[in-house]
């Protein structure tokens, strides 16, 4: 039996705007675009083309991140406008585009604490090369298809990590040897980013809770129509909040590691990077802003309907304190420089909405699917990356 809030048009229009092949058709171009790359890159090696190599592969790193920035907005549109959508207060492609704005204009908000906690606060940057950033990018990026394929709302942001990590983690490997590759994990940066993987979730359910009583508790005189009439126009406002949290958060994880390719690549000085990454500060956190806002407006539809339905049916008040509690959440740990997950964030907010009514209002059944997603998100893409890094420096033994 269906669970879904969505009326038939909706439902429609959810089936015109998805593509569901586009994600394939990415993913296959990208493959292509990296084996005719990589064989530039050895052509160059091989002295048959005058072009720096180095050039060549930042120019290949950096296209990727920004694939995986455009995917990462695509995967986790559903983290922005799932309620907004699932509620009916916006149609799905004025969510998208609503979401999208949101997500763009944060470049001039929440700074970029969190990419500089990525870019070099997690991984020993001697072992890094522009191969390392490579197959953390086609870890992270494989996982993310996966998930989505499967509806899963699980975390971009740690399959970057994790990919990071393990792509890094096998050079250590082959480099400084075998019992020598967790030498490379920075232990300060990974302390508060895997405590935070249990915490954004309970903060998450305890703000959406918290507000769910207190707006309860405030309007429990008013009409039921009336309540819902104001709060239909003050999720616009909390969808709003909640894309500008997401996008000041995890496109600063891409920020991070383009920062960090441009580093091995010479491109960008190490006082520069240190600092704030000189007169190429507002190209990268323009570009990856862009990125994700253009990956947010073609949404993902999967995963709207698993985050604004299976888990728990939202009304307007609902989706409302479900994006408060998640942007205010994401709000501080950006300004932090805390790489949280945005999906584990909403998530956590939508359950603690929907325990208020009953705890049976909840579907635990899909929401323990979601936890093992998220549980197997940083080691599944680590070794994802870790093949990835392993078939690349069979073509090129240098990487």
């Amino acid at each position: 039996m269906s669970t879904s809030t969505e009326t038939p048009e909706q439902m429609q229009s959810l089936e015109r705007v998805e593509n569901p092949n586009l994600r394939i058709y990415i993913t296959l171009g990208l493959v292509v675009f990296s084996m005719v790359a990589l064989a530039i890159v050895a052509k160059t090696h091989l002295g048959g083309v005058n072009i720096s190599p180095g050039i060549v592969l930042l120019v290949i790193t950096v296209l990727t991140a920004l694939t995986f920035d455009f995917l990462n907005g695509f995967h986790d549109a559903a983290n922005s406008i799932a309620t907004v959508v699932s509620t009916r207060v916006l149609s799905p492609k004025l969510a998208v585009a609503w979401a999208a704005f949101f997500n763009f204009i944060a470049a001039f908000l929440l700074g970029t604490a969190v990419a500089k906690t990525i870019g070099k606060g997690m991984i020993n940057l001697d072992i890094v090369t522009q191969y390392v950033v490579l197959g953390g990018l086609v870890g992270a990026i494989v996982w993310d298809l996966l998930t989505w394929w499967w509806g899963l709302p699980t975390s971009s942001s740690h399959a970057l990590i994790g990919g990071y990590a393990g792509a890094a983690m096998a050079r250590a490997a082959v480099v400084w040897g075998p019992s020598r590759a967790f030498d490379v994990i920075l232990v300060g940066g990974w302390t508060k980013t895997l405590i935070f993987i249990v915490l954004a979730p309970i903060i998450g359910l305890l703000f959406g809770l918290a507000l769910m009583v207190s707006v309860f508790w405030l309007f429990r005189n008013r009409a039921p129509q009336t309540v819902d009439k104001w709060f239909r126009k003050l999720q616009l406002l909390s969808a709003a909040s909640y894309s500008l949290g997401h996008g000041g958060n995890d496109a600063q994880k891409t920020m991070g590691i383009i920062a960090g390719a441009m580093l091995t690549a010479g491109v960008m000085s190490p006082a520069d990077f240190k600092a704030n990454w000189g007169h190429w500060e507002w190209p990268i956190i323009l570009s990856a802003h862009a990125a994700i806002a253009l990956g947010t407006y073609f949404g993902g539809w999967r995963i709207v309907h698993t985050m604004g339905s299976k888990i728990t049916k939202l009304k307007p008040v609902g989706g409302f304190c479900a994006e408060t509690a998640g942007a205010a959440t994401l709000f501080g740990t950006a300004l932090a420089g805390i790489p949280v997950s945005t999906t584990h964030t909403i998530t956590g907010a939508i359950i603690g909405v929907g325990a208020t009514q009953r705890l049976s209002a909840v579907r635990w059944g899909v929401a323990r699917r979601i936890v093992w997603a998220w549980v197997l998100t940083i080691p599944a893409s680590a070794a994802v990356a870790a093949i990835t890094y392993w078939i690349i420096r069979l073509i090129h033994p240098g990487a």
